[in-house]
C-alpha cells in the first residue's frame, strides 16, 4: 500500500477542496462578525506560510507563540505554523504574568501573533521574554496600535498577508515531528510543555470524529467554545475542517449572552466548553426565557460535570449532554460517554447516575486503575485506585524534559483516582492531590462537591481536606451560595446527610463570593488550601 508521510494542513488542503463552500464565522476582536469559509481560509494559510519562511525566516523546528481568542485568524496560524514545519505554542493568557515569562523563555519563541485583547499583556513582558523578535498583531491596519516606540517590532497581520502569494507547496517532513506545543497550567509547579506531533494529531482528530466520540460530519454547525490555547482545543481546530463541519467561533464573547446569540443566529447544533461557561450560560437563558432550540448536544468535560446541569440542559432545553475527561497530556481525548444500549434498561435516575461519569476509552487509548502497590485492580464500578493510561496521543516526554514521563511498562500516571465498571465506563472519583485521608478511609472531594451542587441555593461548590488533631484530615466545604448562607447551612448538611455517609460530612461549611479559578478554568483547591488550611486547628 501507498505510505504518504502526514502534515496537519492535508486536513486543511482537503476541507478547501471538497467543503470549500462550508463557512467559518467568527466573532471578532475589533467587534462584529467575519464570515469566510474553508476555502478562503485555506488561501490565507498559504499566504501565511510564505511569510512566514520569506519574511520571518521561520525555520523547521521553531517555536512560533499566538496568544488569541477562537477566530479564523488564530485558524490559520495554528495550520501554517505547524504546516511549514514550525511547532505552534500557543500560549493561555489566563495564565499568571510569571508563568507566561516562563513558558515563552522555556519554549523559545522567536514570534508571538497576539491578538488586540493581549497587546498590552505582552507588552508589558517585553523585557523578559528573552528569545523574542517580533510580535505579529492578529488585525488590520485600521486597528493597528502604535507600538512604534518599542525595542521589538509589531507587525499587522493583514498587511504581512497581503504582501504574499496564495501559492505555496506545503513540505514533506517525518509525520513523528513536532507540529503544536501546549503547556500545562502548572498548578503544581512550573507548567510542563506537551509537544503533539503531526502523526497524533491526525489519529487523534480521526478518532474523535468517530460516532461513539464526538460524533462529527458535514451537518453539524460547531460552536467551538473551547479555546484553542487550551489542551489543543480538545482537538477540534482539525476534527471539524477534516469533517466539513461548518465552524462557528466565539472570539471573546464567552459570557451566557453572548454564547446565546451565537447559537439562535448561527443556528449551532452542538457545542464543546468547560462546565463553568455553560452555567454563564444556562443563567443567562433562565433569566431572559430564551431558547436554544437548535441545539442538540454539547459535550462537556475539564471537571466533574454536576448532574444538576445535565438536568437542566436535557429537561429545560432538550440538549443532551456528552461527558467526557482527558488531559493536555493526552491531546486531550481520555473518554467519552455517549448513551449505549444497555442504558434503555435503567430508570432515568439510574441513567443520570452514569452519564455523570467520564465515559469509555476510545479505540486507541488503553486504561487501567491500580491500588498503592501497583496491582491491578478489578473493573467492578468499586474498587478505585491511580489511573494510567498509554496510547497513540499521550504523552511520552515533557518537552526538554531529560526523563520519561511514563513507568517502566509505558504507562502514564493521569494523577487522578478512578474506578472502572464491567462495561468499560471509568468515573473519576477525584485527584490522587485532592483526595481526602480521615481517619484511615478515604473520602472523594468531587463526591461531596456533586452533592452540595444540588441544592438550590449552591451555585458552586469546592471540598478540601485540611488538618484535624484527631482525624489527620477532616472535608471542609467552601460554597458560592445564592442567597444568604447562613440560611442555606442547615438545608445543604441535611441534604448532604442524605447522600453522604455520616463520616463523610464535612464539619464546617463556609461561604465565600467567589472561589478561585485556575487558567483553565477549574477551581484551584491550592489556594483554598492556603487560605482555610489550619481552619479546623485555628476553631
Amino acid at each position: 500500500m501507498q505510505f504518504k508521510e502526514f502534515n496537519i494542513c492535508n486536513i486543511l488542503d482537503h476541507a478547501a477542496h471538497y467543503h470549500g463552500h462550508v463557512s467559518v464565522v467568527s466573532s471578532c476582536v475589533e467587534g462584529g462578525v467575519k464570515r469566510t469559509n474553508y476555502l478562503e481560509v485555506y488561501s490565507r494559510t498559504k499566504k501565511l506560510a510564505n511569510a512566514l519562511n520569506s519574511f520571518l525566516g521561520v525555520q523547521h523546528g521553531d517555536r512560533i507563540g499566538t496568544m488569541a481568542w477562537n477566530t479564523s485568524n488564530h485558524l490559520e496560524c495554528w495550520y501554517a505554523i505547524g504546516g511549514v514545519g514550525a511547532i505552534c505554542h500557543t500560549i493561555n493568557p489566563r495564565l499568571f504574568s510569571d508563568q507566561i515569562d516562563f513558558i515563552v523563555n522555556h519554549a523559545e519563541d522567536r514570534y508571538i501573533f497576539v491578538d488586540l485583547s493581549f497587546v498590552p499583556l505582552v507588552v508589558d513582558l517585553l523585557d523578559r521574554l528573552k528569545t523574542l523578535e517580533a510580535v505579529i498583531v492578529l488585525t488590520d491596519r485600521d486597528n493597528m496600535p502604535d507600538c512604534s516606540e518599542l525595542d521589538v517590532p509589531f507587525y499587522c497581520y493583514e498587511e504581512i498577508l497581503s504582501a504574499h502569494s496564495e501559492h505555496f507547496q506545503w513540505p514533506v517532513f517525518d509525520e513523528t515531528v513536532a507540529s503544536s506545543l501546549c503547556y500545562t497550567s502548572g498548578t503544581t509547579g512550573d507548567p510542563k510543555g506537551v509537544i503533539y506531533t503531526h502523526r497524533s494529531n491526525m489519529i487523534h482528530a480521526l478518532t474523535s470524529i468517530q460516532p461513539e466520540v464526538f460524533n462529527l460530519n458535514s451537518d453539524h454547525t460547531f460552536l467551538m467554545v473551547v479555546p484553542m490555547f487550551h489542551a489543543n482545543s480538545w482537538g477540534l481546530a482539525f476534527s471539524l475542517p477534516m469533517v466539513g463541519a461548518k465552524m462557528v467561533l466565539p472570539g471573546a464573547g464567552l459570557d451566557g449572552e453572548s454564547i446565546a446569540r451565537l447559537i439562535q443566529s448561527e443556528e449551532c447544533t452542538a457545542s464543546a466548553a468547560v462546565p463553568t461557561v455553560w452555567t454563564g450560560l444556562l443563567d443567562y437563558l433562565d433569566r431572559t426565557s430564551q431558547l436554544i432550540p437548535t441545539l442538540t448536544e454539547t459535550v462537556i468535560g475539564g471537571s466533574a460535570v454536576p448532574s444538576t446541569m445535565i438536568d437542566r440542559f436535557e429537561n429545560d432545553y432538550g440538549v443532551d449532554v456528552i461527558h467526557a475527561w482527558g488531559m493536555t497530556e493526552m491531546s486531550p481525548l481520555g473518554t467519552v460517554n455517549r448513551k449505549q444500549k444497555y442504558w434503555d434498561a435503567l430508570s432515568k435516575g439510574e441513567q443520570l447516575r452514569v452519564k455523570c461519569k467520564q465515559g469509555r476509552a476510545p479505540f486507541g487509548i488503553q486504561m487501567k486503575i491500580v491500588d498503592d502497590s501497583g496491582s491491578m485492580l478489578p473493573r467492578d464500578g468499586n474498587a478505585s485506585g491511580r489511573l494510567f493510561v498509554k496510547g497513540h496521543w499521550v504523552i511520552d516526554q515533557y518537552y526538554k524534559a531529560k526523563e520519561s514521563a511514563l513507568d517502566s511498562n509505558g504507562w502514564f500516571d493521569t494523577g487522578d483516582i478512578a474506578t472502572i465498571d464491567p462495561n468499560g465506563v471509568m468515573e473519576i472519583t477525584d485527584r490522587f492531590k485532592d483526595v481526602i485521608k480521615s481517619g484511615g478511609e478515604w473520602i472523594s472531594s468531587i463526591e461531596v462537591e456533586n452533592a452540595a451542587l444540588i441544592h438550590a441555593s449552591v451555585s458552586a461548590a469546592a471540598c478540601i481536606g485540611v488538618a484535624h488533631e484527631k482525624w489527620e484530615e477532616r472535608p471542609l466545604l467552601i460554597i458560592v451560595s445564592s442567597k444568604d448562607g447562613e440560611q442555606s447551612r442547615n438545608g445543604i448538611l441535611k441534604l448532604l446527610g442524605d447522600k453522604l455517609a455520616k463520616w463523610q460530612i464535612p464539619d464546617d461549611i463556609i461561604f465565600v463570593e467567589n472561589l478561585p479559578m485556575t487558567a483553565t478554568g477549574k477551581v484551584d483547591k491550592k489556594v483554598l488550601r492556603s487560605e482555610f488550611g489550619d481552619h479546623y486547628l485555628s476553631t
